[in-house]
């Protein structure tokens, strides 16, 4: 009997000696014993709080760091011209397959080139002269294949397009007057949609961007291009609807100014190039600008490229209003047959500055005539 009961107490021992042990390891702040099997089955494990007297340790967050921006990759315009002219190559090229496809030139090669030139939105005027500068060339060099004849095409249309000046002026002679840009054109033509693409590209070159809404006869007109302007970064000015369009172009060149803006770029209504009251609103804004805090850089002529020699049509309807700097042709990706550009710059005289390529933001370039050429015979 008392070997049972030392037996006993030896075995209580033990095991308040182990009890010790594990609470000992657990205020070491030690790894944790595992709960036993029943524990798991019964629920959730309870967690003790750390002790009041140790403060909890405050783990700085690392720095944040940047990513590096994204470099801008500048896709070469003979390759963009080239990606987005598809439509408009096959149509040109399309009109000269006949032409093309003969070994030799032949008196008949120079009606067939004159008729697919005109086929191509050239315009007859300046195909003649195109058609007779060609041959004087052809005769100079020897032209005697297809082949050869192409080359010398091309050469003559670049030349031809190498003229004037396409510098795009969005920066005034004095520092403390906003730029002005003017936009017209018609319904249709993409104006308010290039409006939002250039306030766009100069907001990427670091100019401060006031748009003015002086379209105020359209509905909805304003909020349009207040979609555009809020894309671009650039600050909309708008009236009432039905008001006075130039009050409007006063307005948001005084506040362009007082706000210390470089430019602003003003939207006006798509009106028809046979609406003469129209076109006597035009000289009124005009009017309004050379008065106004502003100095008026560029006035654009927005042209739809797929409707062809009526582009030339509207084109001489606004210069009877305004001095027209340059030309924005819309749509090249389209179903534009690109003659229409030669045309507008050999019978108006008047520079095709930029070029709609698309329904993007970017979608927006510079005219190179090179890159051009190339891409409608590529």
């Amino acid at each position: 009997m008392l070997i049972v009961v030392i037996l006993l107490a030896l075995i209580v021992a033990v095991a308040l000696v182990g009890a010790g042990v594990a609470v000992r390891s657990r205020g070491r702040g030690e790894e944790l014993l595992p709960p036993e099997e029943g524990e798991r089955a019964g629920g959730a494990v309870a967690v003790e709080a750390p002790p009041e007297a140790e403060a909890a340790v405050e783990v700085e967050a690392p720095e944040a760091i940047e990513a590096p921006p994204v470099p801008e990759v500048e896709v070469p315009p003979r390759r963009r011209f080239f990606e987005r002219l598809g439509k408009a190559r096959a149509a040109f090229t399309g009109a000269l397959s006949g032409l093309l496809s003969r070994e030799r030139v032949t008196d008949d090669s120079w009606d067939e080139l004159e008729e697919a030139l005109i086929g191509a939105d050239v315009g007859v005027t300046t195909t003649t002269a195109v058609v007779e500068d060609l041959r004087r060339r052809a005769k100079e060099g020897k032209v005697d294949t297809a082949a050869q004849l192409t080359e010398v095409l091309k050469q003559t249309l670049k030349d031809r397009l190498d003229r004037g000046d396409r510098a795009l002026r969005t920066a005034p002679a004095d520092p403390a007057m906003p730029a002005v840009v003017l936009v017209v054109g018609v319904n249709g033509t993409g104006k308010t949609t290039t409006i939002g693409k250039m306030a766009a590209a100069e907001r990427r070159n670091g100019q401060k961007v006031v748009v003015a809404a002086a379209d105020t006869f359209r509905a909805a007109a304003a909020e349009q291009l207040g979609t555009w302007a809020d894309r671009a970064g650039a600050e909309l000015v708008r009236g009432q609807e039905g008001s006075d369009p130039a009050a409007v172009v006063f307005d948001a060149i005084e506040a362009a100014r007082a706000r210390a803006r470089d430019l602003c770029i003003v939207d006006t209504a798509g009106r028809l190039h046979t609406k003469s009251n129209l076109m006597e609103e035009l000289k009124k804004i005009g009017r309004v600008i050379d008065r106004s805090a502003g100095e008026l850089t560029e006035t654009l002529l927005v042209l739809d490229a797929t409707t062809g020699q009526n582009g030339i049509i509207q084109a001489r309807e606004f210069t009877g209003a305004v001095t027209l700097s340059g030309v924005v042709l819309t749509k090249l990706d389209g179903s534009a047959k690109g003659g229409v550009v030669l045309a507008i710059e050999q019978e108006l005289g008047i520079p095709v500055k930029l070029v709609g390529l698309g329904e993007g933001i970017d979608d927006l370039a510079p005219f190179e005539p090179d890159a051009f050429v190339e891409a409608l015979f590529a």
